[in-house]
């Protein structure tokens, strides 16, 4: 057996008030309204070729109307003239692509939408305090599979809040289960997006930064980064709708103001989640925890801390460890990216050779598509200079000696 790592639910033996005022600490010392702002640049930048990209997921989806519907559920979120301009922008580059264009124009699309990811990569840089020693290709392919990997999460959210209820009366339907299957589809198909967005979100969190961190699927600052955004961004159209006009003060640019502002609020959801995520973890180490990083440190001292096996005869003891260390490196090193690589591509080919509908055909091909995304970025962190992260912990054991 192993001790595993201090869960981020135990605030790092902080209370909700000190955490509280790390976390504001840190948010002045990392400068992250500034960073925020940088990202909002970033961001706008990004924003149409990643609405591009979505759009040629979209296409894949035998579903009438789709893209209308998500972007009147994206105007609940955003302010009306901010979202007119989405609207009105993604309706002309619809417009503009056609066939084995729009295919080119959605990978040109993908590799522009990655540059909003690599800025958010820099910027969790700064929130965990350690600086990034990766080779520009591994960064640059890194963004560009987080921002698949995001908008294939985001993208099954999307579609579980437009089409949900149809779908669990289409399943009730189906298999005879009455209405009382659909009540409970409806009641479970809210907290099933909330998740796909806090996955969505969790991803971001353990691969953008330059620190190898342990999964987990939720965290205290993908659920705060979460509701924190959704209650600025409410708030925002609150204030826009009944106490500003910004298009008497800024005229014909006002909608380009509004987004702006949206995505630094965004941004500023984003890293405060990172900042509390950090600052848990840095309250860990600062408390004895081996297994957790301190500020300044890219790996903790010890990965997973081994409990001894109790005493035995000693060739079943050995087999015992030989077991152990075999999952260990099984786990950290080696089978997870084919398993997964193969998983996308073994679904894939069954849906080719027994095609089932079409709506549960083009679900289990973007499902193959996850898999193997999934699969490409596990391959980019098993190679991901096993050598300096050995030698991080060395110096993160030194440092905590001295």
């Amino acid at each position: 057996m192993a001790e595993q790592p201090p869960s981020p639910w135990n605030l790092g033996g902080l209370t909700v008030r000190e955490l509280a005022r790390r976390v504001w600490h840190e948010i002045g010392k990392d400068e992250v309204t500034d960073r925020a702002a940088a990202l909002a640049y970033y961001f706008l930048f990004a924003l149409f070729p990643s609405l591009l990209f979505l759009a040629s997921l979209l296409g894949m989806l035998p579903l009438h109307g789709l893209m209308e519907r998500l972007i009147a559920y994206a105007e609940q979120a955003m302010p009306g003239d901010a979202a007119s301009i989405v609207r009105r922008t993604l309706t002309e580059i619809e417009a503009g692509a056609r066939g084995g264009l729009l295919s080119f124009g959605a990978l040109a699309a993908l590799w522009a939408s990655s540059n909003g990811m690599a800025s958010v990569m820099t910027t969790l840089n700064v929130a965990y305090d350690v600086e990034d020693t990766r080779p520009w290709w591994k960064r640059r392919l890194l963004s560009i599979l987080l921002t698949l990997g995001f908008a294939l999460f985001i993208l099954g959210g999307l579609v579980l809040v437009v089409f949900g209820p149809r779908i669990g009366e289409a399943v009730a339907n189906r298999l005879g289960l009455g209405s009382l299957f659909t009540l409970a589809w409806n009641v479970v198909n809210l907290p099933v997006v909330i998740f796909f967005v806090l996955l969505g979100i969790a991803l971001v969190y353990y691969f953008a930064p330059a620190a190898k961190q342990h999964w987990r699927w939720v965290t205290p600052g993908s659920v705060v980064a979460v509701v924190l955004w959704l209650a600025m961004s409410y708030g925002l159209r609150l204030y826009v709708a009944h106490f500003t006009d910004y298009g008497a003060t800024y005229g014909s640019i006002g909608g380009v103001i509004l987004l702006m502002l949206w995505l630094y609020l965004t941004g500023i959801a984003l890293l405060f989640g990172a900042e509390i995520n950090a600052e848990i973890e840095h309250a860990a180490a600062e408390r004895g925890a081996v297994t957790a990083k301190a500020p300044g440190e890219s790996a903790a001292p010890v990965d997973v801390v081994a409990e001894p096996l109790p005493e035995m005869d000693d060739d079943i003891a050995v087999a015992g460890r030989t077991v152990e260390r075999w999952i260990e490196q099984a786990r950290v090193r080696g089978w997870a990216p084919l398993a997964l690589l193969g998983a996308g591509v073994t679904l894939g080919w069954l849906l080719r050779r027994h095609p089932a509908t079409a709506m549960a055909a083009t679900g289990g091909r973007l499902a193959g598509t996850a898999l193997q995304v999934a699969g490409a970025i596990a391959a980019v962190e098993r190679f991901r200079r096993p050598r300096t992260d050995e030698e991080a912990r060395e110096q993160a054991i030194q440092q905590r000696a001295a």
